[in-house]
């Protein structure tokens, strides 16, 4: 049962405590980022039987299976998939940066470019559950922003075969190569390359504990988006909400993970025992009952303060990778909400919206790091690079301060280039 908390009578451990996974997989980790390097597709293979029971004869998924699954999914669901691409990509697209130019001094012109890495790798996790929703939002961003080759690892399930709605999200996101391997392995192919898997620039999207100790391995070698940790909810509701909808909205992240965190935060005692009640009720009425129940035992919360100010308090602390604003006039406090990975505004906004369909991304910082991190974005696959053009006449006028600055450094050759021109002159 999940437990509720009064702030003020308990620790303030205990209300901003948060899931800390317990497996150390460093070494593992290391061990198969070594292997792929060295062995490159062998060792993609061996890992895929060993860690997927596959027995694969190639790695990329062809033009045919993805035309197959295309065919194997459902009509309505293709038409939800382009509705959701659509909306994804409205959004996506008032984040694109324009190059920029100045030249408002005589002789002077400096600009930045803002230019698309050449090639970025998608990681969309298998396992537990297929997220074609995570292949439209780490797919699209990317398109948009320019990346000429745009490159999806997933895990197979044992036939050697890739979920087909995966294959179909795809498709429908434009993905250019899909690759069938999983884990730290995938990881390592993408970050060094193999004789079938292409480097890439930057590597984006979640995956479990091994998946993000190999992206925080790489880093260096490539660029990446963060290290994502377990699934977080929480919501500031008030004594009027419905604690069915409270309820739901927690399980809705719950059973993605044992370890995810569900936390209601509330200025009514009333709506806590109630919502209490509620995911009893609920719980065993899922699919995934286990995973959600763990989930809300270990880590699931009600803390109970005094009022909506002390609440909104609480939540910048805590810095949920989903925020629910679930009060009247939700926008009256949207200001004061300054750490969050994605805030869903009202009583009719429950966080599925943005996991699926609505179009801001859902791939989010999590694990507090919501007070300086933001979600995956357009940005995330661009990167700017700086120009700066003095004629003879501008450089001569800036030369002495330049070289002046640069001896206060101590740096005698900086200083000189600066004035070499002028003396030569």
């Amino acid at each position: 049962m999940i437990k509720i908390l009064k702030y003020g009578e308990v620790s303030n451990a205990d209300i901003f405590a948060r899931a800390v996974p317990q497996v150390n997989v460093e070494d593992i980790v290391t061990d198969i980022i070594a292997n792929v390097r060295k062995s490159g597709d062998k060792a993609l293979y061996e890992y895929c039987e060993k860690f997927d029971k596959a027995k694969l004869t190639s790695l990329q998924v062809t033009a045919e299976e993805i035309a197959q699954a295309r065919a194997q999914v459902d009509d309505k669901f293709i038409e939800i998939l382009e509705k959701a691409a659509e909306n994804i990509r409205n959004f996506h697209q008032k984040q694109v940066r324009n190059s920029f130019i100045i030249n408002d001094s005589e002789g002077v012109v400096i600009g930045q470019k803002v230019i698309p890495v050449d090639r970025a790798g998608l990681y969309v996790p298998g396992g537990t559950a297929a997220y074609p929703s995570t292949v439209l939002m780490d797919a699209i961003p990317a398109k948009i922003a320019g990346v000429k080759e745009v490159v999806m690892v997933t895990p197979p399930s044992s036939d050697g075969k890739v979920n087909p709605v995966i294959l179909a999200a795809a498709s429908v996101a434009g993905v250019d190569k899909i690759f069938k391997i999983g884990g730290a392995q995938a990881v390592a192919a993408l970050a060094y390359g193999t004789e079938s898997v292409p480097k890439v620039d930057k590597i984006v999207g979640p995956g479990n504990a091994f998946v993000a100790e190999a992206k925080k391995q790489v880093f260096g070698v490539v660029s990446i988006d963060m290290i994502a940790g377990p699934s977080e909810i929480l919501i500031v509701a008030d004594g009027t909400c419905n604690p069915r909808h409270i309820a739901a909205d927690l399980l809705s992240q719950a059973e993605h993970d044992k370890m995810a965190s569900a936390v209601l935060v509330t200025d009514s005692l009333d709506l806590a025992n109630a919502v209490q009640a509620e995911l009893e009720v609920q719980i065993p009425q899922l699919l995934r009952s286990e995973i959600a129940r763990e989930s809300i035992d270990r880590n699931g919360k009600i803390i109970v303060a005094d009022n909506l100010k002390v609440v909104i308090d609480i939540a910048n602390e805590i810095a949920p990778e989903h925020l629910e604003l679930c009060v009247d006039n939700p926008f009256d406090y949207l200001d004061s909400i300054r750490h969050a990975g994605s805030i869903f505004m009202g009583k009719n906004c429950p966080e599925a919206l943005g996991d699926y369909f609505a179009g801001p991304n859902h791939t989010l910082p999590t694990g507090g790091t919501a007070k300086f991190s933001s979600p995956l974005s357009v940005d995330d696959f661009v990167k700017k690079t700086q120009y700066t053009y003095y004629t003879a006449d501008a450089l001569k006028k800036v030369a002495d301060d330049v070289a002046y600055f640069a001896t206060k450094e101590g740096l005698t050759a900086h200083a000189k280039s600066a004035v070499i021109r002028t003396e030569d002159e």
